[in-house]
């Protein structure tokens, strides 16, 4: 377990890929999606907070 907060701590190095002419897509590593409770095909709300991309659950009556 101690490995897995180290690296939560420095964060991965992480590849971004492109699907299409306006997707792009990071993977996100399985312990993380894990320790969060998330699962495949989960919605996730994704935005930008000044130079940063937030990734979180949406909140309960969001919009879809």
């Amino acid at each position: 377990m101690q490995k897995e907060n180290n690296a939560n701590k420095r964060g991965e190095v992480r590849k971004i890929y492109k699907t299409g002419e306006y997707t792009h897509y990071v993977t996100i590593p399985k312990v993380e999606i894990d320790a969060l409770g998330w699962r495949a095909n989960q919605r996730v709300v994704v935005k930008r907070v000044g130079n940063r991309i937030i990734i979180e659950k949406p909140t309960r009556g969001a919009k879809r």
